[in-house]
């Protein structure tokens, strides 16, 4: 007989009681046995957040032993994959295993199905077992592993009409596109801070598609050779190599781009800290900014835009939003430049 769980998890809370998984510092990660209504998953990759694995491999000085030893210590400390230094997370590739008593004949899922979790590790149980493959560049780590998943934790199974690993990226940054769709309307004009990367150019194109020929993208890159692949892209008005750590400076920029009107919606991608005020003042007072960065420091975003006189609207990047992995899914369908990029890059 199964033991009876906890929707949100909280049954496998160690320390301190009381509190959601996700800022629990342990959760227990027992694989041997799980509760009625969890999900367990073995699990093929781990797609660490961008922000957590920039921070994991500057620690490890690029080191691949090294950062094998920091991922195995941080789920041999907390049960979980939450980053100690950034707090995020990512999420996982991986074939149902087990479906708890409860769930069974409940959900759309059946042991053996291919799912992304769409829930973030910081909250996730999860054992390594072995480590085979690190991909850097795309900050995907291949394991031997198993996983929970709870019951009221969100997932995607892998669409037949495209690799594993394509469908596997655009699902990891699923919440910016979804949300960009909601925040931009006809004749916005809209900048996208880190517009290079994988969120990034997703947004660039759902931003252009609602805000349409009255509209305006400006995209800024950090390198020169992805300001170069976002302008051959198309998505964009304008595209430029900027700093996002030189506030006044990008002002500037932004504010000759748009005739000092500034931006109306401004979403940062950027996976580096210390870009709130970049944000806050290339958008107008009136404005939204979307901070989709994990990375973000809201003390700083709050007390900056203060700071400044700013009463720009901000949102903090929750990255879950109704129906967000089929709207990404859909874009890497619908556009050929974009899913041959994904492909290229990330596939």
């Amino acid at each position: 007989m199964q033991k009876k769980g906890n929707k949100y998890g909280t049954h496998r809370v160690i320390e301190p009681k009381g509190v959601l998984p996700q800022p629990a510092n342990k959760i227990d990660n027992n694989m041997d046995d799980i509760w009625d209504n969890e999900i367990l998953i073995d699990v093929q990759t781990l797609n660490v957040d961008s922000a957590s694995f920039t921070d994991i491999k500057t620690r490890a000085g690029g080191d691949h032993e090294k950062i094998k030893e920091i991922m195995f210590d941080i789920v041999a400390k907390q049960g979980k994959h939450r980053n100690p230094w950034t707090g995020s997370g990512g999420m996982l590739l991986g074939t149902v295993e087990k479906i708890g008593d409860a769930l069974k004949g409940k959900i759309n899922l059946k042991e053996g199905d291919k799912i992304a979790t769409l829930v973030s590790l910081s909250l996730t149980p999860l054992r390594i077992d072995k480590i085979k493959e690190i991909r850097e560049e795309i900050d995907q780590v291949d394991i031997n592993g198993k996983a929970i998943l709870f019951e009221s934790g969100i997932y995607a199974k892998i669409p037949e009409d495209m690799p594993e690993t394509l469908a596997l990226s655009a699902l990891d940054v699923a919440g910016a596109p979804a949300q960009t769709a909601k925040l931009c309307k006809p004749g916005d004009t809209v900048l996208i801070i880190g517009a290079g990367g994988k969120s990034g150019m997703l947004c660039c194109y759902e931003a252009k598609k609602r805000v349409g020929v009255t509209g305006k993208v400006i995209g800024m890159c950090h390198s020169q050779k992805s300001t170069e692949r976002l302008q051959k892209l198309g998505f964009c008005d304008v595209v430029f190599a900027g700093n996002a750590h030189d506030p006044v400076g990008m002002m500037g920029k932004i504010s000759e781009l748009t005739n000092g009107e500034m931006a109306d919606v401004t979403i940062n991608n950027v996976n580096v800290p210390d870009t709130e005020m970049t944000s806050i003042l290339c958008t107008k007072d009136t404005g939204i900014v979307y901070f989709f960065s994990m990375a973000t420091n809201f003390t700083k975003a709050a007390l900056g835009a203060e700071g400044v006189g700013s009463d720009v609207t901000m949102i903090v990047g929750n990255g879950y939003t109704r129906g967000h992995a089929e709207i990404t899914l859909q874009l890497l369908r619908e556009s050929k430049e974009l899913r041959d990029i994904f492909t290229e890059l990330y596939a």
